[in-house]
């Protein structure tokens, strides 16, 4: 562990009118660590990390990324810094136009030179596709991939630029039980490849279970529990047990 966290949130307040999403919230991420984040629906999880790259801006609180206090970051430094940041959309985010190479050099194009695209997009795709296990779709477009290999691309997409931190949201969501897996042994073999820092958030019980070193849930936008997932599943609070039983 370092002492400095690549993540950390005090005492986040983010509101939607009247709706009180996340109330004084805080947590921190450390070097090559996996964070799952649990909690119910509409309960603030996604609110919670477009918050830590400043998608959507908090309304008070503190929240470092990098040794970076992001709300204090003009637009060129906050965009330089995303790019250190991978996100892993719930709907993948694919561009349907695009094949498959094209949605992975999208990011290149946005943040390499074109120096460094010449010299290094085709070997930063592939290397990113063999990630995944899908060097063989380089051509093809999404609508020819099923739900699991467009999960996949986009994970690949995702680690184009070699991120520090990954962002998942709902990794797992609307597929079969035996992709979801395949989904979250990539999320292992990516942390273990890159020792990058997660965070996750799920309702998927196995995938967090598989791939965190440490569990946070999110109740009534606050940080309720913090702890390893099996002493919450074994916990005796009812408020925890609700989301295991």
């Amino acid at each position: 562990m370092t002492a400095s966290p690549v993540v950390e949130v005090k005492n986040l307040n983010k509101s939607f009118g009247e709706n009180h999403v996340l109330r004084n919230f805080s947590m921190a991420v450390h070097e090559g660590e996996t964070l799952a984040i649990l909690g119910k629906s509409g309960s603030g999880k996604s609110v919670l990390i477009k918050c830590i790259i400043n998608l959507i801006p908090a309304d008070d609180g503190l929240i470092t990324l990098l040794d970076n206090n992001v709300e204090e970051m003009n637009q060129d430094n906050l965009n330089e810094l995303r790019a250190k940041v991978g996100f892993l959309f719930q709907s993948n985010a694919l561009y349907d136009s695009m094949t498959v190479r094209e949605n992975l050099e999208f990011p290149l194009r946005r943040h390499w030179n074109k120096e460094q695209r010449e010299r290094g997009a085709e070997k930063a795709v592939l290397e990113a596709l063999n990630d995944v296990g899908l060097a063989h779709t380089i051509d093809m477009m999404p609508a020819e991939l099923s739900g699991g290999m467009r999960k996949r691309v986009a994970l690949a997409r995702t680690l184009i630029l070699r991120p520090s931190i990954i962002l998942y949201d709902e990794p797992t969501t609307g597929l079969d039980p035996v992709t979801s897996r395949e989904i979250s042994n990539l999320i292992i073999k990516v942390q273990q490849k890159y020792n990058a820092s997660s965070i996750i958030i799920s309702h998927d019980m196995n995938c967090i279970h598989m791939t965190s070193n440490r569990v946070l849930m999110l109740i009534d936008g606050r940080c309720y529990a913090n702890d390893s997932y099996m002493n919450l599943r074994n916990s005796q609070d009812q408020k925890i047990k609700e989301f295991f039983d």
